[in-house]
């Protein structure tokens, strides 16, 4: 297609090993640069070093990447402002001043990635594309603990989700269910699905894993984030003793962001390993037999579980684990609502390493097919030809 001039605004840097939302942006980015568009990017950093690492990742020749930093929110003006505008404290007024200088020139789209972002794009919607990575209010992120604050925190939130995603003409999400749940709030909305892309060769994969003398059944995931902790205590709580039980020699291991900070109170069970904040979380994939991942609500593509089939990691999930991806159970991946039915799953795998195998060829396979490069960025390519033309 014609090279489209393009204004891309993210509210965390691209970083190969960033958050989720992280990776699919370097992706993204990178992908449309080799594609031969003019980018103009504004990334939200939390810290000078991320600048850096951002900046030594694109040159200035490939893109016009700009990085600001997130300000601080200390003052009562930032305060009422959030309580307008939920989420839009990681936007400076430099970032919104150099943005709106942009926006007053020529260009073709304006494309925002989280939902949030579209605060900056109210005042262009015509020419503005909304990715929705996820929905607070689908993923139940203020129902626990049941205080004043988290009720007002969640009245906020669900009133900011339901007006920005009225506002729009034109919106992306990445899962069937989210485009429905959206369909229904803004029926007249142009809505697309496009799942995250995956740069496969930031994850290698291994023909044949060595098996472990003691199985390891393993979460990895940042614990600072809701669904993710509702994995892990489902795990600890009501999973993991009956595992256990029916494989003795197994081991459990928790990987993740702020992970021994959210379960302290689980730090003294037998055979469980908490790793915090680590460096490279390669390591602890290919260390374990089974992710078992059983969020009790979550929206949106999840990222460890995309890794996990890249990198070859058999998985137990929920549908809700695999959302966005067209995994089938007992193909890709044991999927299952139920206790009982994620545990006889797990065990299995545990007991099976030919099925392991078999499962990790077959995930590695779907994710290739589903979320390459070529095929998510080609289809953000297909959005922007049916916006200009």
């Amino acid at each position: 297609m014609k090279p489209v001039h393009l204004l891309l605004l993210i509210p965390v840097p691209p970083l190969p090993f960033g958050s989720a939302a992280a990776r699919w942006f370097y992706v993204l980015i990178k992908g449309l640069v080799e594609r031969g568009h003019r980018i103009t990017v504004f990334a939200v950093c939390s810290t000078p070093e991320e600048i850096t690492e951002v900046q030594k990742l694109f040159t200035t020749s490939e893109c016009d990447l700009r990085c600001y930093l997130s300000p601080k929110r200390q003052s009562l003006r930032s305060k009422i402002k959030n309580i307008q505008r939920p989420y839009s404290y990681v936007f400076s007024p430099e970032l919104q001043q150099d943005l709106n200088a942009e926006l007053a020139k020529p260009y073709d789209i304006f494309h925002c990635e989280v939902l949030w972002s579209g605060w900056l794009g109210l005042q262009h919607k015509e020419r503005t594309l909304i990715n929705v990575h996820y929905l607070f209010s689908l993923d139940r992120a203020f129902d626990y603990p049941n205080t004043i604050e988290n009720r007002f925190r969640g009245f906020l939130t669900h009133h900011a989700e339901q007006k920005l995603l009225k506002a729009f003409p034109r919106i992306i999400t990445l899962s069937d269910r989210l485009n429905k749940h959206i369909s229904q709030i803004n029926p007249q909305a142009d809505i697309h699905t496009v799942p995250l892309g995956i740069d496969f060769s930031l994850y290698p994969f291994v023909e044949k894993k060595p098996i472990n003398k003691q199985p390891v059944v393993g979460l990895i995931g940042g614990l600072n984030w809701a669904p993710s902790y509702s994995a892990a205590v489902r795990l600890i709580t009501k999973l993991w003793s009956e595992i256990k039980r029916q494989v003795p020699n197994a081991k459990l291991q928790i990987v993740g962001r702020s992970a021994k900070d959210a379960l302290a109170e689980f730090a003294h069970i037998n055979d469980l390993e908490i790793h915090q904040d680590v460096a490279d979380i390669l390591p602890y994939f290919a260390n374990m037999d089974v992710l078992l991942y059983a969020p009790l609500a979550g929206s949106g593509m999840k990222v460890k579980i995309m890794e996990a089939f890249a990198l070859g990691t058999p998985v137990v999930t929920t549908s809700e684990g695999v959302e966005g991806i067209p995994a089938k159970d007992g193909v890709h991946a044991g999927i299952c609502e139920d206790d009982k039915g994620l545990i006889a799953r797990t065990v299995e795998l545990l007991n099976n390493p030919s099925l392991r195998q078999e499962r990790r060829l077959q995930a590695r396979q779907l994710i290739e097919s589903y979320c390459s490069p070529q095929v998510t960025v080609g289809k953000i390519e297909q959005i922007y030809q049916q916006m200009l033309y």
